[in-house]
């Protein structure tokens, strides 16, 4: 009876505009925050309504197999800092509470990202640690040891469910590892289970889709540190956890902060369908490139009738486009790949598993899943092209499509990672590119340049502030936020429209289903409050990362980092062998552009440089230099040793904190 009363007491405050809120319970973690206001809570109150709350499936799914969770909650890094804690999240274990700066539909899902600890998929067979990274860690029972789906993005993290698993299970060695695709948090806690001479040396495989380096460094080295930039925004990487910031991040709780590591797979599969025997065990390995990511592959286990479906299918629709910087996905190719997994196993699978969330058991549940997947990627796609043909454009595709009904009713089609207003101008991007066809937007000025004449032609500050003011009021958050945007810009020092800015990017964040889009309104926010906060940021272009790239793929990346200004007029050839490995390539300056050809060698080079692959690595990661090498007898030179210094003289080394909001320097906590 007590329990049933406090739900009643629950629903009735939830359903009162006089009820308490969290601003009652727990305060802003910024001092210039702000409560949601009667608009968003008014909007929340609608969408309680409005979506199949009385669906339980998850609940009772995400519980299912729980073994133990540890008596910590916080996993510290080698370096002494915080890498993991999940007690930062316990508002969200209060299941009365309700938020109103929270969306209900994203409430529910941060909820269910709460599991934490040792879980059975399938007894005495597949076991999962959750909760202890972004990725579940997968332990799967060989004959003699386990083998390992994925490993989460931080080695302390891994090392921790290892230690777990080993202390609710026993002891078994780790006899081989699976990363399922090329995103950090499945490869990056390698190093925290296996040693890397054990891989070198054939006892422990790892076991990645074809052309895995390839993307491992493209998406994390060549525009990385963009990428992690822009991360703070998309994850939420310095926000405060609180109901008015970080609280999910849709596919897992967060992104663990340890010491990345990579170590060089001994094993790609190529063929699209391919059979290993592992330790006794027989899995067959589907290959989906171009889906999730660039390189990925799904597994089976027939004797078990389990299949492994990575990040292809999640408890939320994913990016097509994502806010850190990837490249676009095809929607419809990932459709397609869900729909052949569905035809060659899905149908008689009876537990489905992957690198997030919880898995799915029973044939029927699982063909549900599959086919919602499926269809959500497909309907993205089709529809969005549907609309395109008709001249719906990239800036109105967002406002005019429309997911199906049958589909937004169901949980595994919510906009979670991904929301529908960014993945479908993605579409169009991916088909149409980023011009809406209308010439002024062809070459348009940049903002700060534009800014300074809609600011004037509005009547100078104080109009489009007071303005801007009546539309927060009156709940315009939209339209408040069009014209702040042009007065910040033209006026990047003045607080008073930064702060306004800021309100208005509080209360769109606070309404956001997807904790992608909350978070970089939020984050958006806080620096325009703030400045650009300090903090322990994840880095995914670290030793591992650039040790494991080829050397073309290493001076490409030099390439990259030439500021053409100051190559302007230099001309120079450089051949660069590496006897080790018998590499040759030559390396062109010319028209203040540097260029790499593998296998080929200048007839009459400026320079040729003489290094094996071994020694070079050192210089890669910064543990010494060109000239360090040169003069302990580790490289070699023949030509003019002077180019070195010209091209040294044109490269500029990438600060993380660039300034994405005007007026937002770097300021330290």
């Amino acid at each position: 009876m007590t329990r049933i009363l406090k739900t009643a007491v629950a629903v009735a405050c939830f359903l009162s505009f006089a009820s308490i809120s969290q601003a009652e319970e727990i305060k802003h973690f910024d001092k210039k925050g702000k409560p949601p206001s009667r608009h968003t809570i008014a909007l929340h109150k609608e969408i309680q309504k409005s979506l199949p709350f009385n669906d339980r499936r998850d609940f009772e799914e995400f519980k299912r197999g729980f073994i133990a969770a540890p008596d910590y909650t916080q996993i510290k890094a080698d370096d002494g800092q915080v890498a993991w804690d999940m007690g930062r999240y316990n508002f969200l274990n209060k299941k009365d509470a309700i938020y109103y700066s929270i969306h209900p539909s994203l409430l529910r899902q941060a909820r269910l990202n709460m599991n934490y600890g040792l879980y059975e998929v399938l007894k005495d067979k597949i076991y999962q640690v959750r909760g202890f990274d972004l990725a579940n860690i997968t332990f799967v029972k060989g004959k003699t040891g386990w083998i390992i789906f994925d490993t989460g993005m931080s080695p302390e993290t891994a090392r921790a469910a290892y230690k777990l698993v080993t202390k609710h299970l026993g002891k078994r060695e780790i006899v081989a590892v699976v990363h399922s695709h090329t995103h950090a948090d499945h490869w990056g806690g390698v190093r925290g289970l296996i040693k890397e001479e054990d891989v070198r040396s054939g006892k422990i495989p790892i076991i990645v889709p074809g052309n895995f380096q390839k993307h491992v460094v493209s998406e994390n080295v060549y525009a990385g540190n963009a990428m992690n930039r822009r991360m703070y925004y998309q994850y939420g990487t310095l926000l405060n956890a609180s109901p008015y910031g970080h609280v999910d991040q849709a596919i897992g709780k967060n992104i663990s902060r340890g010491n990345t590591g990579l170590i060089v797979p001994s094993r790609e599969i190529f063929k699209d369908l391919e059979e290993i025997t592992i330790d006794g065990l027989k899995m067959v390995f589907q290959l989906t490139p171009d889906t999730e990511a660039p390189a990925e592959m799904n597994t089976y286990f027939p004797e078990w009738k389990a299949l492994w479906i990575a990040e292809n299918i999640v408890n939320s629709i994913h990016n097509i486009y994502t806010l850190r910087g990837a490249a676009l996905r095809d929607a419809l190719n990932w459709s397609r790949e869900i729909n052949r997994t569905l035809y060659l196993f899905g149908q008689k699978a009876e537990v489905m598993f992957g690198s997030h969330h919880w898995p799915r058991w029973g044939n029927e549940r699982i063909q549900e899943i599959m086919r919602v997947q499926r269809d959500i990627y497909a309907n993205m796609n089709n529809q969005v092209l549907n609309l395109a043909n008709q001249g719906s454009t990239i800036n109105t595709i967002h406002n005019e499509f429309k997911v199906p009904q049958s589909l937004k009713n169901h949980w595994a089609a919510r906009g979670y990672h991904g929301s529908v207003e960014h993945n479908v101008r993605g579409v169009v991007n991916k088909y149409l590119g980023y011009w809406d066809c209308n010439p002024t937007t062809l070459i348009p000025l940049s903002p700060a340049e534009s800014a300074p004449l809609y600011v004037e032609m509005m009547g100078g500050a104080d109009p489009i502030i007071k303005k801007g003011k009546e539309l927060y009021t009156a709940g315009s958050y939209k339209l408040a936020m069009e014209i702040l945007n042009k007065l910040v810009h033209a006026e990047p020092e003045n607080q008073e429209a930064k702060d306004l800015l800021a309100d208005v990017f509080e209360q769109l964040g606070y309404q956001q289903e997807s904790p992608s889009v909350r978070n970089s309104f939020l984050a958006g926010a806080f620096e325009l409050r703030n400045g650009i906060r300090q903090g322990n940021n994840v880095k995914t272009a670290g030793p591992d990362a650039i040790r494991a790239m080829s050397t073309e793929l290493f001076l490409e990346y030099l390439g990259i980092r030439v500021d053409s200004s100051k190559a302007e007029g230099m001309q120079f050839t450089i051949n660069l062998i590496t006897p080790d490995n018998g590499e040759k390539l030559v390396i062109e300056m010319s028209n203040a552009t540097l260029t790499v050809l593998k296998g080929f060698q200048a007839p009459k080079a400026d320079l040729t440089i003489t290094i094996n692959r071994a020694d070079l690595i050192d210089v890669m990661i910064q543990k010494t230099t060109l000239p360090q090498q040169i003069i302990q007898g580790k490289a070699r030179l023949e030509g003019d040793p002077l180019i070195l210094a010209k091209l040294q003289s044109t490269l500029i080394d990438f600060e993380l904190n660039f300034e994405i909001l005007p007026g937002t320097k770097v300021t330290k906590e």
